[in-house]
């Protein structure tokens, strides 16, 4: 049975929960007071609504959007690219990360040609992509996989790196095998370094659905900002990049969700 709070503990716990709540509320209310002053400069012609749109206009077009059935075609298309190629690149990466830790030697042959890669603009390998694998959704999966899959191997193997030595030390010296150093030690040790690069990889995976469908997509919200940008609809263009925050913000707190969830269970199981 646990033992009751103390009334100091009880005390900080308060107003911890009061200082979150007033956090919480400040950011919302930053935001409607954003979208208030917008609307206002629009309506008083401080700005020009045809360039800059308004939140009533681009409410009107995320309206009929929803109402030709649209929305759901372009924003399904883009969101399941996106976990495609999330999940890929860090699942991926997490491997080729553990086979460099288990192998240093051959970390430090490959080292130079991870960084020059990780350097490399990754949207130089657009026209390379679709022509190796065509024009269509597979190609924009590559995108976002060579976006995030460098990335995912250098942090989550520094993390590894990273790693309390003297704990390391002390397990070889009592006679772990470097597999068992990996299971018993690294691996939970960088539960923040996986969490990270998941958090990372949400941007980097948005990044590379996003440039994907610029340069070949027949759907998405990519496709629709640079449709909106051809025919001078900015009102499409700054709905799908309201969108394109609000699906990415939805994906980072899912991963913080995942984060506070792993890190009760860790703390009821000891």
């Amino acid at each position: 049975m646990a033992e009751p709070l103390s009334s100091a503990r009880q005390a900080y716990l308060r107003r911890l929960g009061r200082e979150k709540r007033r956090v919480t509320l400040a950011q919302i209310l930053l935001l409607l007071g954003f979208f208030a002053l917008w609307e206002l400069a629009a309506r008083a012609g401080w700005i020009d609504s045809f360039l800059l749109s308004s939140p009533s206009r681009i409410w009107e077009t995320l309206a009929g959007l929803w109402s030709s059935g649209d929305l759901w075609l372009h924003l399904g298309t883009s969101c399941w690219e996106t976990v495609a190629g999330f999940m890929l690149g860090t699942a991926v990466g997490a491997v080729i990360a553990v086979l460099l830790w288990l192998c240093p030697g051959l970390y430090r042959v490959v080292e130079p040609y991870l960084v020059v890669l990780s350097a490399l603009p990754k949207t130089a390998l657009g026209p390379v992509f679709i022509v190796w694998i065509g024009a269509g959704p597979a190609s924009i999966i590559a995108m976002t996989l060579a976006i995030s899959l460098i990335v995912t191997i250098l942090e989550v193997h520094n993390g590894f790196l990273a790693t309390d030595p003297g704990k390391l030390r002390l397990m070889r010296t009592m006679g772990a095998s470097r597999s068992q150093i990996l299971w018993k030690l690294v691996l939970p040790a960088n539960f923040g370094t996986f969490i990270n690069a998941l958090k990372v990889n949400v941007g980097l995976s948005w990044v590379g659905v996003i440039m994907g469908e610029f340069l070949v997509s027949r759907a998405g919200l990519g496709y629709l900002i640079v449709y909106g940008s051809q025919v001078f609809q900015m009102d499409l263009v700054m709905a799908s990049v309201l969108l394109l925050a609000v699906v990415a913000a939805v994906m980072y707190q899912g991963i913080r969700l995942l984060e506070r969830s792993v890190h009760h269970h860790r703390e009821g199981s000891t």
